[in-house]
């Protein structure tokens, strides 16, 4: 019952606004032929960037997964791979303000160009930032993917490539390559599809309208234009995009055909010899990932805390930002848990009916909801449909909130659903011979065991709101402002110690629940 209101409600919120833009699509004006080529523009840069970055990030992530996974006594390793994950939790704009600094026309890239002779500054507005900043998120994400890929391999192959001699050429076309092969096609998928519905990294480094992507054109159409029609027209249009690369995707992922190894862990043959290249490989992507963090850490060292606090605006977007996320990440957690305890109780019957693997298969795919309707498109068409009524300014925070928590989902399925399984083939019988279920189950069995997993979820779901941009940015006004949108206002200002001050706020807020989460030991108790 309750994963059937989850994914009742999960499906309400995603297909109401996708109905509403499908309704006042037929009431658009006849489309002329520069309208027409003003949304290929649009499209075919939307395509492009992502294109271009899907193909920058796999470049760059392969030698860089490689060297990792071939120096696994590498000192500082583990450390290097929680840095490859920290893009991934902190906001679009902080990244953004960081890049900027580094790469940016009075950045440290420029600064040190110009004392070798350089006479213009480099400009990244455009296409060049935003390449820059998309690799950034995306190689440390295709690199993690990608390390725990080749990590599979079992110790055999490499005994066996030992014995053969292979070189590092040998081993990269009869072992690695292989494994890759069969991963790349999904996550290069994936990092298109995360290029497509960027929204922040366009919005603040496209530059104008040569570099526009469908989702800020979609913003644009009802922010600044108030042009509905042309916001529908994006936004079916994006729809369609998205949905069709989810199905293109999941048509060219494969499974990893590698084989369980019965051995004690082995050596590779090609880690002494290749580990200067490894070491220099691996400095490299460490020193294009930690320079922006560093910057923002420098310039924030700088701001003016003090009359950042003094602004009431401040503490409103503080207060805001901390309901919203939490709000978000409770409502996401919710969702989540009902959703597989369903799946739970649905797999634990002997013959499920057809309609019962239907409801199932229908649970499993609302995790992926938000990749194929972006949080933009949901946004705009909520957006239209209470604007109409008058109630868009009312009913903002709840929006947002609940688009929030959808954009989680997935991530928070991810983290949950290993853990609900190994504890349902664990605890399952021993609860059913004593009878417990329901809440009792709940208090006494899964919630002891589960704790640590539903904090990280938590911090993790919390962390996203808290940054995110996009559906707040299409709601906000003078009484709904959002950390991330004063940001953007102090970066559009120009008041960029006051923006660098923000910025390390609003970083620090998500690390720090990340990190708390991690601190909580397995199978204690969250109070």
């Amino acid at each position: 019952m309750a994963g059937t209101v989850a994914l009742s409600f999960i499906l309400f919120i995603a297909v109401t606004p996708m109905l509403a833009l499908v309704a006042i699509a037929p009431a658009m004006p006849e489309l002329g032929s520069d309208y027409l080529s003003f949304v290929w523009a649009i499209t075919r840069f939307t395509l492009l960037q992502a294109g271009l970055s899907t193909l920058l990030s796999l470049a760059l992530a392969i030698p860089l997964a490689r060297a990792l996974a071939r120096q696994a006594m590498f000192p500082g390793r583990a450390i290097i791979l929680r840095l490859l994950a920290l893009p991934l939790a902190l906001p679009a704009l902080v990244v953004v303000l960081g890049i900027v600094e580094v790469w940016g026309r009075q950045g440290w890239v420029s600064t040190l160009l110009q004392t070798t002779g350089m006479s213009e500054p480099l400009n990244i507005y455009g296409l060049p930032g935003i390449l820059i900043a998309h690799v950034f998120f995306n190689m440390a994400l295709a690199a993690r993917l990608l390390v725990a890929s080749l990590e599979q391999i079992p110790p055999e192959n490499w005994r066996l490539a030992a014995q053969l001699s292979f070189t590092s050429g040998h081993v990269f076309r009869h072992i690695e390559w292989p494994v890759i092969r069969s991963v790349l096609p999904g996550i290069a998928s994936l990092v298109f599809m995360l290029c497509i519905a960027s929204f922040a990294v366009v919005l603040v480094l496209g530059g104008g309208p040569r570099a526009t992507t469908l989702e800020v054109a979609i913003y644009q159409s009802l922010r600044f234009d108030f042009d509905p029609p042309r916001a529908v027209l994006l936004a079916l249009l994006q729809l369609s995009l998205c949905a069709g690369l989810f199905v293109l995707g999941g048509r060219m992922a494969a499974d990893i055909a590698v084989m369980a190894g019965v051995g004690k862990p082995a050596r590779r043959p090609d880690q002494h010899p290749s580990r200067f290249k490894d070491i220099t490989v691996i400095a490299a992507g460490l020193s294009f990932i930690a320079t922006p963090m560093l910057a923002i850490a420098l310039s924030g060292i700088a701001a003016p805390f003090a009359a950042i606090v003094s602004q009431s605006v401040f503490w409103r977007a503080l207060g805001t930002s901390l309901l919203l996320a939490f709000t978000a990440a409770s409502l996401s957690l919710v969702m989540a848990w009902c959703l597989l305890a369903a799946q739970r109780t649905i797999m634990r019957r002997r013959q499920p009916s057809r309609a019962a693997a239907y409801l199932v298969s229908g649970m499993q795919a609302s995790g992926s909801l938000i990749l194929v309707v972006p949080p933009i498109v949901i946004g705009a068409g909520w957006f239209v449909v209470l604007h109409r009524t008058g109630m868009a300014a009312a009913l903002a925070p709840v929006i947002v909130a609940v688009v929030n928590a959808l954009m989680s989902l997935p991530f928070v399925l991810r983290i949950l659903s290993p853990a609900v399984v190994g504890q349902a083939q664990v605890h399952d019988r021993l609860c059913a011979s004593l009878g417990l279920s329901g809440l009792h189950r709940w208090r006494l069995i899964d919630l002891p065991v589960l704790a640590r997993s539903f904090a990280l979820a938590f911090a993790l779901a919390a962390a996203l709101s808290i940054g995110d941009l996009g559906a707040a940015a299409l709601f906000g006004s003078t009484d709904f402002v959002t950390l991330p949108l004063l940001l953007l206002q102090k970066m559009g200002s120009y008041r960029s110690l006051e923006a660098a001050g923000i910025a390390i706020i609003l970083a620090g807020f998500c690390l720090a629940l990340i990190w708390s989460a991690e601190q909580l030991k397995p199978g204690a108790r969250m109070s």
